[in-house]
């Protein structure tokens, strides 16, 4: 796995814990995704919610045409650190952030047929002030895909997205676009019955669009993703339909480009060897509470794979703050670094100061040159300035 040039590095040479996000990894995610553009005549969006490292925004903007936000901050994220257009989706607006969001966004997507009655004519005045403004709708094909139903977007009852019964066909005036999102971690068969049902659904519609919006969670970087079969998939729903397609990953641009290192600060034993780490999985890696899941560590296996197995642990007082059990070939020490990986999407915008410990610092490396920069490193102030 690519995840192996991380072997190369060593890990005092970061303050720990630190993410680390290896440059050339993501470039050429980044190169994978500019070939997919450029073969079916797609644009491709850095999906912020997944990855916001603005200190890489100038790397990422040599191949993707923007970003997408979930709301107002992310927003001004992608116009002031990344450039290129903006796309942003809320599942509801405020209308003090919504004015905003109309004055920086390219794209401006609504989530319910009440959210548009109430707000199109804002939205319609803005358009009428920025001519390249372009308001869109996010409906629900009803088709689920996702294996996990935290993370399906039409799964019953869904909060995200207009079901064809709420979609206000009569209501469609400034609206140049639709958006549909039902992928996570996916290949591209599961994206074309997705269109299929889209089409069923929504069909009758699209003559009257300018754009189509096929979301995230397309696993396009993947090693086992079939991207003929995607840039055909595009280009011929572009020549047949007459819109211009976007896509949004967001896993995607930084798969397998960073890991999370953290040092073994204590190993005590309660009916089995335990280490407590100053990494956490509330604080600092939450999907492994949330989804749940279990990262890789480099050079670790599943329990019994190797001699030693510690059940890993963070510093907090949650009892439930386990990150998993796994086995070493040689006993685990203190002051020990491990690396987890795959860890530059989601877990880095995901952290938090519960019990007040300390966010991870961030790091950029070069895997061919070697070179390495501390590009932010946290305290006491990161914490306190998010209390009162």
């Amino acid at each position: 796995m690519r995840t192996a040039r991380f072997r190369q590095l060593d890990l005092r040479r970061v303050p720990s814990p630190c993410f680390v996000v290896d440059e050339v990894s993501l470039e050429e995610n980044l190169r994978n995704l500019e070939r997919v553009q450029r073969a079916s005549g797609a644009k491709i969006l850095l999906a912020l919610k997944a990855f916001s490292m603005f200190s890489l925004a100038p790397l990422v903007m040599r191949y993707l045409k923007g970003t997408c936000a979930s709301g107002l901050h992310e927003a001004r994220l992608g116009r002031e650190a990344f450039g290129g257009e903006v796309h942003t989706f809320c599942a509801a607006f405020t209308e003090r952030e919504l004015a905003e969001v109309l004055e920086i966004s390219d794209h401006v997507v609504f989530n319910s047929p009440s959210q548009w009655a109430q707000f199109g004519p804002l939205a319609r005045a803005a358009a009428k002030r920025r001519p390249g403004l372009r308001l869109g709708l996010r409906v629900n094909p009803e088709h689920s895909e996702g294996e996990v139903p935290l993370y399906d977007p039409c799964a019953p009852f869904s909060r995200l997205g207009m079901p064809r019964a709420q979609f206000p066909a009569d209501a469609l005036d400034g609206i140049s676009g639709l958006h549909f999102h039902t992928l996570c971690e996916q290949n591209v068969d599961p994206l074309r019955r997705t269109v299929a049902a889209f089409e069923a659904k929504f069909g009758e519609f699209i003559a009257g669009m300018q754009w189509i919006n096929f979301g995230g969670g397309h696993h396009v970087t993947r090693p086992d993703y079939d991207v003929e079969a995607l840039i055909r998939l595009l280009g011929e729903f572009q020549e047949r339909r007459g819109v211009q397609v976007y896509l949004e990953p967001g896993e995607a641009v930084a798969l397998d480009a960073g890991i999370l290192v953290a040092e073994v600060l204590d190993l005590p034993w309660n009916g089995m060897p335990l280490a407590i780490l100053d990494t956490s999985a509330t604080c600092h890696m939450p999907d492994v509470i949330e989804m749940p899941y279990r990262p890789r560590i480099v050079d670790a296996g599943e329990p019994g794979a190797h001699p030693h197995t510690y059940r890993l642990g963070g510093q907090t007082c949650l009892a439930g703050d386990v990150i998993g059990d796994y086995a070493f070939p040689e006993p685990l020490r203190v002051g020990q670094r491990l690396a987890f990986e795959d860890m530059a999407h989601y877990t880095m915008v995901k952290t938090n100061t519960f019990n007040g410990i300390r966010l991870p610092s961030i790091a950029i490396w070069n895997s061919t040159t070697g070179e390495i920069r501390i590009v932010r490193e946290f305290g006491y102030e990161d914490f306190k300035g998010r209390l009162s």
